[in-house]
């Protein structure tokens, strides 16, 4: 999950399952919240779980939408895919990560987005996280 300007959280799950990522929804997002998603099955149940919905239909060729008709394309899943290609891309060169290791992988990288530093200007502040 993803806040559009915001911060990333990453969770390993299970299986895909509505059951499996309907208490991780509940406890990151506030009832009420707009969520954007594709169509995938498993966010059918958003309305019900208190949360307002709108979708782009990928299957049809649709990335973005403007429904109030500003010109705006607000309707869109393009911050998280832009998320999953820089995670995938910073994942290539290691050339295969174990399951058992995936997830030390995954908190690193959301660490890493959500501090919005790099190089350098990282270590202050992973050093400062793992000292305290």
């Amino acid at each position: 999950m993803i806040q559009r300007s915001g911060e990333v959280v990453l969770k390993m799950l299970a299986n895909v399952k509505q059951a499996t990522i309907a208490p991780v929804i509940q406890k990151m997002v506030s009832p009420g919240t707009l969520i954007y998603t594709d169509e995938y099955n498993i966010y059918a149940r958003l309305l019900e779980w208190g949360y307002s919905h709108k979708t782009v239909n990928h299957g049809q060729g649709e990335y973005a939408r403007d429904d109030d008709g500003d010109g705006f394309y607000e309707v869109h899943v393009n911050t998280m895919e832009g998320f999953w290609s820089l995670l995938r891309s910073w994942l290539r060169p290691h050339r295969g990560i174990s399951q058992a290791k995936l997830p030390l992988y995954l908190e690193f990288f959301e660490f890493v987005h959500n501090v919005r530093k790099r190089g350098k200007t990282l270590l202050p502040t992973l050093l400062e996280c793992l000292l305290n």
